[in-house]
């Protein structure tokens, strides 16, 4: 009985930290009297729990600044710079490894090598090699975060599927990384990282965070859902994953075994399969990457050419048909549409919003905001930095001498 009530001690003690530290990260600049009364906690148990933040270096005081009724109180602060992170972002054949801290500001990134099949396990060899040299050369990295493809099962390790390029699954991403650092490593799948992003560092999303979706529209198709401050994760964490849910049951066959997924239709290897098809908007698609054969369709748009613009309408609706998916299966109050192809800007959206009103519920339609991410365009990497600020923020503990 001691020992449970000791294990309920020490996790009241430690969502208490986590607590103050979530607030300062949050609110900035506060006083031990403003972090007690939002919190509802004593003023004795925040002084005993910020002394111990403080003893580790989490955060600090700032000096005197304006307390209630003109009162003059001693402010608090998370340095958000003091301390770093490394994001890993793979993505079939693009792997990217950035360093951030922790209000998300990028110090540093890597692209790797285009990654083919044959060139999997050099890059995970240039994976370690990197993050160790990293982790050399900056003492204050605290984590890891990876965003991996999915369908993730994250209790296994392995991507399930991964369209165009099956030699990803032959790796298994806990096996391969989560004890391999002096530093902890955290792996999420990609759209569900690129949510984590947008509740952290979007100032737009902060703002309607009661039911946030991240539909992540690049070399795969995606979805990652906050609901009440959770990410919805599923059984085997392979929920959201509308990018193998199918628009067309007599359409294109998928890899997944289904048919008619709507990743086949507007993720970035479908639209340089377009592209080449087509053989006269971009006469040097075939020799492109998906990214390069992309931004070169976008680019021919924004200078007004017809053939360009009538393949981003039709990119956009393939891209509505997966917001209708996302209305009808998640109400979220805010759909973000993030990665390669949310490029395409303004004609994209419209596209998108004018086959939405076509067939949503009218007053689904009308509560629900979809726009185009507003932070750098490739969220994922930027969102696998947020996995392991996340946790950081949630299990101070695990990185401090706290008791």
């Amino acid at each position: 009985m001691n020992n449970a009530i000791t294990t309920t001690q020490a996790g009241v003690a430690e969502t208490n930290r986590s607590r103050i530290m979530q607030h300062l990260y949050h609110n900035g600049i506060s006083s031990r009297a403003q972090i007690a009364k939002a919190l509802g906690l004593t003023p004795a148990a925040i002084t005993k729990i910020t002394a111990q933040l403080i003893e580790a270096h989490i955060i600090e005081e700032t000096g005197d600044f304006g307390g209630a009724k003109n009162r003059r109180s001693i402010g608090l602060t998370l340095d958000t710079t003091r301390f770093h992170v490394i994001g890993v972002k793979f993505a079939r054949s693009l792997v990217q490894i950035g360093v951030f801290d922790l209000a998300g500001n990028q110090s540093s990134l890597t692209t790797l090598p285009y990654v083919s099949n044959n060139t999997i396990g050099t890059t995970i060899a240039t994976v370690h090699d990197t993050i160790e040299q990293l982790l050399h050369e900056d003492p204050t990295i605290k984590a890891i975060g990876m965003a991996v493809p999915g369908p993730y099962l994250r209790k296994n390790g392995h991507t399930a599927v991964v369209s165009s390029m099956q030699g990803w699954r032959n790796i298994n991403f806990i096996d391969e990384f989560a004890d391999s650092f002096t530093v902890p490593v955290f792996i999420e799948q990609d759209a569900r990282a690129g949510v984590l992003a947008n509740s952290l560092f979007d100032q737009d999303s902060k703002t309607s965070n009661t039911s946030l979706a991240y539909y992540l529209v690049g070399e795969g198709v995606g979805l990652g859902v906050i609901e009440d401050g959770r990410i919805i994760n599923g059984a085997l964490g392979t929920a959201t994953e509308i990018g193998h849910v199918s628009i067309d049951v007599n359409g294109k066959p998928c890899d997944c075994g289904n048919i008619g997924c709507l990743e086949r239709y507007c993720s970035t290897p479908a639209i340089h399969q377009m592209l080449i098809d087509d053989g006269t908007i971009v006469k040097d698609a075939a020799s492109m990457s998906h990214t390069e054969a992309c931004r070169a369709l976008f680019a021919l748009a924004r200078n007004g050419n017809k053939a360009a613009l009538a393949m981003i309408r039709t990119i956009g609706t393939y891209v509505g048909y997966g917001c209708l998916i996302i209305f009808n299966a998640f109400n979220p109050q805010t759909i973000v549409i993030g990665d390669i192809v949310s490029e395409a800007g303004q004609p994209l959206l419209d596209q998108i919003k004018t086959t939405v009103k076509q067939r949503a519920i009218p007053e689904i339609y009308e509560s629900t905001t979809i726009r185009l991410t507003s932070m750098p365009t490739d969220a994922a990497v930027l969102g696998a930095a947020a996995v392991a600020i996340s946790y950081f923020l949630d299990h101070p503990s695990e990185f401090f001498n706290l008791k």
